[in-house]
């Protein structure tokens, strides 16, 4: 048994050994960082988020302007787990536009989500999410990126705006002309695709079967060949690249043969023939 007068001998060599009292902080030490001051934490001054991070950020609407209604099924507080300022709250100006595409596996919780921004000046920004939606309240191992795209993405981005999906069904689905029932899709990944133009939105879901992500597939292209390449972890959910091809020709042969991508039963309707407007600046 140590006796008490020995153990508070060893105690005060200890507390009494320099090389010991470096390594143990002192009580209320800044250790590893300084606590914050409750009096400033909500007006201390945040730092600037890079451009790429907020693409349109410091607009306002004009007198008798009003947003963009976007019915694409993500609600403004999904936006903001992702990170991202919702949709429902961008600006655009004349000759601009925002491409966006969601994936949503049915049988996997890894998610996507890729927002292309093109501003009037000529600037496409991209900006990536990838994570678990599932099981967790938040988007669990969520990862993402913003990044400036190069400068000839622009046209290309620009002249989609013209593409014929935007006038499809919302929802479709595949008759080949065989009168065979519609098959459930119990395997496979939806792609939501929206686009904005000032004034106008429009959202488009194709889902599982490959004839119809092929008609999305010069959409998803131009957005996948954008978001690759800025972080390996969000790379490695696509080891075929932003490659579509496959699906490309399952629609042109679903063509050929006579068939069609009909409207799906008790979608919702889309708006009247999209138009995506001048592209002068106002």
């Amino acid at each position: 048994m140590v006796r008490p007068t020995a153990l508070l001998f060893l105690l005060l060599t200890i507390m009494a050994s320099p090389a010991l009292a470096q390594d143990t902080p002192a009580p209320g030490a800044d250790w590893p960082y300084p606590p914050p001051d409750p009096k400033t934490w909500w007006d201390d001054k945040r730092p600037e988020l890079p451009e790429a991070a907020d693409p349109l950020a410091g607009r306002r609407l004009g007198r008798g302007d009003r947003l963009v209604a976007v019915d694409n099924g993500y609600d403004p507080l999904l936006y903001r787990l992702w990170g991202l300022q919702p949709l429902q709250n961008q600006i655009l100006f004349g000759g601009e536009m925002i491409l966006e595409v969601a994936v949503r596996p049915t049988s996997s919780p890894r998610q996507t989500l890729i927002r292309v921004t093109v501003r009037r000046t000529g600037d496409v920004f991209v900006q990536g999410r990838a994570g678990l939606g599932c099981c967790e309240a938040g988007i669990a191992r969520r990862v993402g990126f913003d990044a400036q795209a190069p400068a000839d993405a622009a046209a290309r981005l620009l002249a989609l705006r013209d593409h014929p999906i935007w006038n499809a069904p919302r929802e479709v689905r595949v008759d080949d002309g065989s009168g065979a029932a519609d098959a459930l899709c119990v395997d496979g990944t939806s792609y939501d695709l929206t686009l904005v133009v000032p004034g106008r939105s429009r959202a488009i879901r194709r889902a599982c079967d490959n004839a119809e992500v092929g008609e999305a597939a010069d959409v998803l292209e131009a957005a996948f060949g954008l978001a690759l390449g800025h972080e390996p972890r969000f790379d490695v959910i696509w080891p075929g690249g932003a490659d579509f091809s496959a699906a490309r020709r399952a629609y042109q042969g679903l063509i050929a043969d006579g068939g069609r991508l009909k409207p799906a039963p008790n979608a919702r309707p889309q708006p009247p023939a999209f138009e995506p407007g001048p592209s002068a600046a106002p």
